[in-house]
């Protein structure tokens, strides 16, 4: 393992540190990143900033050293978390997209070099690292923490999401924890533009959740919610339904090998998890790799498996999401990109049209247009007693997306902006007004 005691760790940043009141702050803990604002000193707030960035990616990186009492066990966050993962990808585990697991009861626990790991210890790990890089000491601040309407995950349960949320925070020694919804929050920051009473849906679109909140604005008066509603599908879907037709199918799904003679499909499970940035690095456990490995000796193309394996085993999870994030962004503004990755005889150069990507996508289209129609339903209002709409997050971006709004409620109520840090700026403003 290359040493990396050179880089300046980020606990080496000074806190600082504020009498009472304490500081109010709000922040938006995300799947892919994450957000801190404080108050700005003239009644609104500001994003914190770490270097030049407004946003905090939210990754973990373990390493381990040699010491004279055995190995010690290193980590780092964020930036830093990434800058040690490209520096030694094969003797790193990276840790991405934490908040998928939060509502997840069968995810109790991993292990990161035979150590286990509770999520509330990883997300404790990652806020330290948050709040020390915008210099500021967890014990000395009041925070609103935003939380999906839908958390992510098949079975997902909410309540036990939120919970252990609050949980993480506090484990990470923030004392004074408060939840809220983060389309409210957005809905919030977006309130201070306006200047008559105003029926707004917000639609906010995470890394793994789309969430959706219709409020009624007074000015003078607080926000009231009147209907949300989400869905537990975003940005990360989008990546998978990519991988899933273009990249998989080259690495052996839909193949079949041989069991007794006969051919079978070779198991989907493989794929599912590989595709999903939150499954794929505990693909590296030596059970799954040793059935993959067992899989290709009988398989239709078993130097595809053999491909699958190498990705997983030298730890190409990240450069390919990097890839694909960068092909699904390049379709937001044309009608065709490629795709290009290249690891150990493996070489990519796929050209996507904007429209198969939308036909791939259109089943979560679907889901997304049915949570838009169902807080509209919970708020007893139907799209024309819609004022406003704000649309905030990456995935607002993707044309077909913006097209489920238009349909509804037509371009010209349309606004977005702030799409990464309206979340935590509306959180703070929540915070403010209690």
């Amino acid at each position: 393992m290359a040493c990396r005691r050179a880089r300046i760790p980020l606990h080496a940043r000074p806190f600082l540190h504020f009498g009472f009141p304490m500081l109010q702050v709000g922040i938006d803990f995300g799947t892919t990143n994450t957000v801190v604002a404080l108050p700005d000193g003239n009644g609104g707030t500001r994003s914190a900033m770490f270097g030049a960035e407004q946003v905090f990616r939210s990754v973990l990186c373990f390493w381990t050293e040699d010491a004279k009492a055995g190995q010690r066990l290193h980590r780092a966050a964020g930036p830093e978390a990434i800058a040690a993962y490209l520096d030694d990808p094969l003797d790193s585990r990276l840790i991405m997209s934490m908040k998928t697991y939060l509502a997840q009861r069968s995810f109790v626990e991993t292990r990161i070099f035979g150590r286990r790991f509770a999520l509330a210890d990883l997300m404790a790990d990652f806020l330290r690292a948050v709040a020390t890089a915008a210099g500021l000491d967890p014990a000395a601040l009041r925070v609103v923490a935003g939380r999906p309407v839908r958390f992510a995950g098949e079975f997902a349960d909410d309540a036990f999401g939120a919970e252990r949320l609050r949980q993480g925070f506090v484990a990470a020694g923030f004392h004074d924890v408060a939840i809220a919804l983060e389309p409210e929050a957005a809905g919030w920051r977006f309130a201070r533009s306006l200047t008559r009473p105003a029926t707004v849906l917000v639609g906010d679109f995470g890394g793994g959740t789309s969430d959706f909140s219709v409020l009624r604005f007074v000015p003078g008066a607080p926000v009231a919610q009147i209907g949300h509603a989400g869905v537990g599908i975003a940005g990360d879907m989008f990546d998978y339904r990519i991988i899933d037709n273009v990249v998989s199918p080259l690495l052996g799904k839909d193949d079949t090998y041989r069991v007794f003679g006969k051919d079978m499909p070779i198991p989907v499970a493989y794929f599912r998890s590989f595709a999903r940035w939150h499954s794929l690095s505990l693909m590296r456990g030596p059970k799954t790799l040793r059935e993959i490995a067992d899989v290709a000796k009988t398989a239709q193309h078993p130097e595809r498996l053999r491909g699958l394996l190498a990705l997983i085993e030298d730890e190409q999870g990240f450069p390919l999401y990097r890839a694909v994030s960068a092909v699904k962004a390049a379709l937001s503004s044309e009608d065709s990109a490629v795709l290009r990755f290249a690891h150990a005889g493996i070489a990519i150069e796929a050209p996507i049209a904007r429209s198969d990507f939308e036909a791939w996508i259109a089943p979560d289209l679907l889901r997304m247009g049915a949570a838009i129609d169902r807080a509209l339903d919970a708020a007893g209002l139907t799209p024309d007693k819609i004022d406003h709409v704000f649309l905030t997050g990456g995935t607002s971006f993707v044309p077909a997306v913006r097209r489920l709004f238009d349909a509804r409620f037509g371009p010209e109520r349309i606004a977005a902006g702030g799409e990464f840090v309206s979340v935590a700026e509306g959180l703070a403003l929540m915070g403010g007004a209690v």
